[in-house]
């Protein structure tokens, strides 16, 4: 049959139930330590992958971003070297014209290559006209020479067309012109202009492509020609 404990064995007994109950609580808190730890690297794996795309992102961004002021930088570069070629390329051309616009004035000054120059003019203007009267007009200094190239143009004027025409040269061109006619016919309704200014000035607009391909070589970028 049972008996009472007696103290000593109570004591004995309770300081087995505490270590047990105290064993108990270790192995709970190091599984709630394990499940914390590994909840934590979760976490922090889960915030380091975050944090990496973010980075990278932000990287792929700026190398972008930086890509793109390269190409804006390198555009705006070729874009003012091909400027700065188009800028001596046009002021040599226009100091070419200018040359050819001084050089109208020695052309003028030589009478028997200018008086065969009018003759012709004034011809062109007679075959374009095509009129029985025609007016000419020219510098007060070129009155006479005009004249005289008027009446060379007449004749040669009917051996093509087997017409008769009737010119009158008077003054009328500025002192700053560098000389040439202008024609007028159907009462001045209808006029050419073949001054040698106005020649010249069709000379650059017309032949500019040319003259640009014989001092600056063919443009590889130009797709037509004509």
């Amino acid at each position: 049959m049972s008996r009472p404990l007696n103290d000593d064995e109570v004591l004995t007994e309770m300081k087995k139930m505490v270590a047990f109950i105290k064993q108990e609580a270790m192995e709970k808190a190091r599984e709630i330590q394990v499940k914390a730890d590994e909840e934590f690297a979760i976490e922090k794996a889960k915030i380091v992958r975050q944090e990496a795309i973010s980075i990278e992102s932000t990287y792929e961004k700026k190398a972008k971003q930086a890509q793109t002021a390269q190409k804006i930088a390198q555009s705006t570069s070729t874009n003012q070297s091909r400027l700065k070629i188009l800028q001596s390329k046009e002021a040599h051309l226009q100091e070419l014209f200018d040359e050819a616009r001084g050089r109208l004035v020695e052309l003028s000054r030589d009478q028997e290559k200018y008086s065969k120059l009018l003759q012709n003019l004034i011809l062109q203007g007679l075959l374009q006209l095509v009129e029985p009267k025609v007016s000419i007009t020219a510098r007060s200094t070129d009155v006479q020479i005009v004249q005289q190239a008027a009446k060379q143009a007449e004749k040669l004027y009917q051996e093509k067309t087997g017409k008769s025409i009737q010119t009158k040269v008077e003054e009328g061109l500025s002192k700053d012109s560098s000389g040439g006619i202008m024609l007028a016919g159907h009462e001045g309704r209808i006029k050419i202009n073949n001054t040698l200014d106005e020649r010249l000035r069709l000379c650059e607009e017309r032949m500019l492509p040319e003259i640009g391909a014989s001092c600056f070589g063919s443009n590889p970028n130009r797709r037509f020609t004509n």
